[in-house]
């Protein structure tokens, strides 16, 4: 069974960096063997896609609220995905998800949550302005 552990979140100021993990067992980053990405949402709001990697890892697409600020990499060895965000905004608090997903998809697809079949538990970002 799949299972996604995030850590890192806390309380920044804005302006302010925090670095999220997730490790991921019962799956492979080094053979791809499941599709990952970030997500986050903000009470009261839906789930949105921040985030993810293309199948073979080797690229990258971000929501255009996070682009130029977040960084998404992972350690293939270790099994972890990380997201590094800088510059954060009042607006950038949220819980915050990772994802995986076997799916073969459209490019759209891939940003709505009922395309990802599993998820970690979150963990909670706020910024204070």
């Amino acid at each position: 069974q799949v299972q996604l552990v995030e850590s890192g979140g806390g309380l920044v100021q804005a302006g302010g960096s925090l670095r999220l993990s997730c490790v991921a067992s019962a799956l492979s980053f080094s053979t791809s063997s499941h599709l990952m990405a970030w997500f986050r949402q903000a009470r009261g709001k839906e789930r949105e896609f921040v985030a993810r990697f293309t199948w073979n890892g080797d690229n990258t697409h971000y929501a255009d609220s996070v682009k130029g600020r977040f960084t998404i990499s992972r350690d293939n060895a270790k099994n972890t995905m990380y997201l590094l965000m800088n510059s954060l905004k009042p607006e950038d608090t949220a819980v915050y998800y990772c994802a995986a997903t076997q799916r073969v998809l459209g490019y759209s697809a891939y940003a709505r949550p009922l395309n990802y079949d599993y998820w970690g538990q979150g963990t909670q970002v706020t910024v204070s302005s």
